[in-house]
């Protein structure tokens, strides 16, 4: 087990299980997977600023990694793929 997870909260984990998957349906270009896992960790992020169950460093690194992934998943999506036969 990583040290650094035993000092994680319950809600670090989270964070980290959900951009996790972000990070694995982006790998096997999962784009639509993708876009929705991030909606979730959004969603979870401002659930937990917004409870206080997440502060200081921890929010700030979370709100980082938010701006950060959403940077990359900007116009990840099949629909504005262009068929290959094109």
């Amino acid at each position: 087990m990583d040290l650094k997870s035993i000092f994680k909260s319950n809600q670090e984990k989270i964070l980290d299980e959900l951009i996790g998957k972000v990070q694995m349906n982006m790998s096997n270009n999962y784009k639509d997977n993708a876009q929705a896992g991030f909606a979730e960790f959004e969603k979870k992020l401002e659930e937990y600023i917004s409870a206080g169950s997440l502060k200081g460093k921890s929010a700030e690194k979370y709100q980082v990694l938010r701006g950060e992934y959403a940077e990359k998943l900007k116009g990840y999506t099949h629909k504005d793929q262009k068929p290959y036969w094109h």
